[in-house]
This record gives structure tokens, C-alpha cells and sequence, in this order.
């Protein structure tokens, strides 16, 4: 029953074949160039007409390579695998060899579940006039979905249903803006995700105290968002007071992120979900944030750091440390003061 769900709810993929994926990636075939790939499983789980990869690489400690026998025994038709592992495939299956199997099933998945392309706007959608198009027959706007007059999209934009794009809004070639998400005052780049429900460019919480009361300041800023740049569901990058907020190309930003007015997060860097960054935040190239770190105004992580989950960053991290805890410090000190307040309780408990 599980397997008859999959197979008529499941994600359906392109239909291709082995040759077809070795001459687009550059990988070494062995076996039928004809045999066809309709979509992609696990290797212990996978049927014929779907591919399966088994790899002993190590991108992190926590990795865990699976018994030799998991390839022995797989249904797959076809497997992409390392070269020491050749003798070990079932016989009768095709066989896409690399250095590398790791990285090219992640290019490969996205060739067999490519979405189709989408072109033209609805008959539903709210389009204003003054909205400039560089190429209009490439871009898809769905049903309900609201541009305002002023708004800028390039080639190959998508807008799906319910999205909002506003009058001081640049969309990059090829950027994708999903649905219910909310976009003012922002410039994004090429190839951005821009993820259900994100709110981009409205004001951040700036506020002062005047004569006993919070006085709100006006926004001026925008945001700008680099190239290849995704910004998850439910995730919020406030404008700039004065200053833009910024983040550098190919940064990842997860669900349910929080980036305040004037932050400056620089490229390649990953912040998982939940993390939350005060006013004037600057994040380092690189830089990877675990899932419910949060940052003081004004502090600065330097490039490639790391800062581990759940952690409170009230100090400026210097270029390549590893901090985590609460108040954050660097992992020896954090590990430190952890083993002496773990050894004064056991003394306290065999005092007792």
C-alpha cells in the first residue's frame, strides 16, 4: 500500500535515460546507454526504472556509510557509484561511475524533477500598468497574484498564486517568488527562491523614546539581495532605516528567520532555522549559524565562522572560530567552563 501512495501521489520524474544523464554530467558509463530513469530512490528502497547512488564519502562525522550489501542487493536499473565499488553492483544494472557520487545525485535530481517550464500570466492575477518587463513571454505570474506599477521583472521570472510584488521591487532573471510571500523596497538578484509566505523589505522595529513614549522611526532603506540567494518560508528581511540591508550571493537563509534593518550578511553563508539577527548585525563570508542562534545589534561574526545552535551572540566572532552557548564563546571555553560546572555538581552530589 505504501508503495502504490508513493507511486500516484509520490513526485513524478522527467523521463530520461542513463546516456542521457552521463553525457549531460560527464560521468563514466557501463552498461545500456537506453536504459530508462523515471525517478530516484533510495538505494535500499529503489525499483527498476529508478536510480540509486551509494557512496562511501564523508562530508560530515555524522555521515553513516551503508553495508556494501545495500548495493548487492538493490533493485535500482541504474546506480551511480565510485569506481571501487563496481564489482560489488548487481549484475544486469547500469552503472554511472564518479569520484563524486555525492554531488552529481544532487545535480541529477534536479534534472529528473525539474519543473516543467511555466509561462504567461493569469487572467486572475493583478498586473498594473507601468510594470516594465524586460522579456514578458518568458515570465509566469499565477492567479491572484498582485504587481504593482513600478515593479521591474526580468526573464524568467515566476510569481506564483497570492504573491505580492510592490512598486520599488526588481526581480533578477530567473528568480522564483512563491506563493503568499510579500515583497517591498527590494532588489533581488538572479536565480533567487523566494520561499512561501517570506515578507521582504517592510519596515524593521526601529523605534525611539520620546517624551515617555515609542516614537517610530521612518524607513528609507531597502533590501538587496544577491545572486542564487534563498530565503525560506515564513522568513522576514526587514528594509534599512537609512542604510540597505544586504545578503551576498549564494547565501541560504532557512525557515523562519528573522533579519532586522541593516544587516550585512555576506556570501555563501548559511543560517538555519529560527535564527534571529538585531539591527546592524555583519556576518562574515561563509558563515554557517545553527538553528535558533541570536545576535546582538551591531555585532560582527567573522568569515567562516561557525556558531552552534541555540546560541546567544553578544560578542564580535572572530574570522574562522567556532562559538557556541549562552553567552556564546569560543568551543574550548564553552567545553571548559561545561566540564567544571559538570564536575563541581558530581562533587556536590557525592558530598551529599
Amino acid at each position: 500500500m505504501k508503495r502504490l501512495l508513493q507511486m500516484l501521489f509520490g513526485p513524478r520524474g522527467n523521463k530520461t535515460t542513463a546516456g542521457e544523464l552521463a553525457a549531460k554530467f560527464g560521468l563514466e558509463l557501463r552498461g545500456d546507454a537506453k536504459a530508462i530513469v523515471t525517478g530516484v530512490a533510495p538505494i535500499a528502497d529503489a525499483r527498476p526504472g529508478q536510480l540509486a547512488f551509494y557512496s562511501t564519502e564523508r562530508n560530515t562525522t555524522a555521515f553513516k556509510i551503508l553495508p556494501i550489501s545495500v548495493l548487492q542487493n538493490t533493485k535500482a536499473s541504474v546506480i551511480l557509484l565510485q569506481p571501487e565499488q563496481i564489482n560489488d553492483a548487481p549484475s544486469g544494472a547500469t552503472l554511472l561511475i564518479t569520484n563524486t557520487p555525492r554531488g552529481n545525485i544532487v545535480k541529477i535530481l534536479g534534472e529528473i524533477y525539474r519543473e516543467k517550464p511555466r509561462f504567461g500570466i493569469s487572467y486572475f492575477a493583478h498586473v498594473s500598468r507601468g510594470v516594465f518587463f524586460r522579456k514578458k513571454r518568458s515570465v509566469y505570474i499565477g492567479q491572484f497574484a498582485t504587481v504593482e506599477r513600478g515593479a521591474v521583472l526580468e526573464a524568467g521570472v515566476k510569481i506564483y498564486p497570492g504573491a505580492f510584488i510592490g512598486r520599488n521591487v526588481v526581480l533578477g532573471p530567473n528568480t522564483v517568488v512563491c506563493s503568499g510571500a510579500h515583497i517591498e523596497n527590494a532588489t533581488i538578484g538572479a536565480e533567487c527562491v523566494i520561499n512561501a509566505n517570506a515578507v521582504i523589505g517592510k519596515d524593521g522595529f526601529g523605534y525611539t523614546r520620546q517624551n515617555g513614549k515609542n516614537v517610530f522611526i521612518p524607513h528609507a532603506g531597502r533590501v538587496v539581495l544577491g545572486n542564487r540567494v534563498s530565503v525560506g518560508a515564513n522568513s522576514c528581511i526587514d528594509r534599512g532605516a537609512m542604510t540597505d540591508t544586504m545578503v551576498g550571493d549564494g547565501t541560504k537563509i532557512d525557515n523562519l528567520c528573522q533579519i532586522a534593518h541593516g544587516v550585512v550578511i555576506g556570501q555563501e553563508c548559511f543560517l538555519a532555522s529560527g535564527c534571529g539577527l538585531a539591527g546592524g548585525v555583519v556576518v562574515g563570508d561563509r558563515a554557517m549559524l545553527g538553528g535558533h542562534v541570536g545576535v546582538a545589534n551591531g555585532i560582527h561574526i567573522g568569515k567562516d565562522a561557525e556558531v552552534g545552535a541555540k546560541s546567544g551572540v553578544f560578542r564580535n566572532i572572530p574570522d574562522g572560530e567556532r562559538w557556541m552557548g549562552y553567552p556564546a564563546s569560543s568551543g574550548t571555553e564553552f567545553f571548559r567552563h561545561y566540564s567544571w560546572v559538570k564536575r563541581n555538581m558530581e562533587n556536590d552530589k557525592s558530598n551529599k
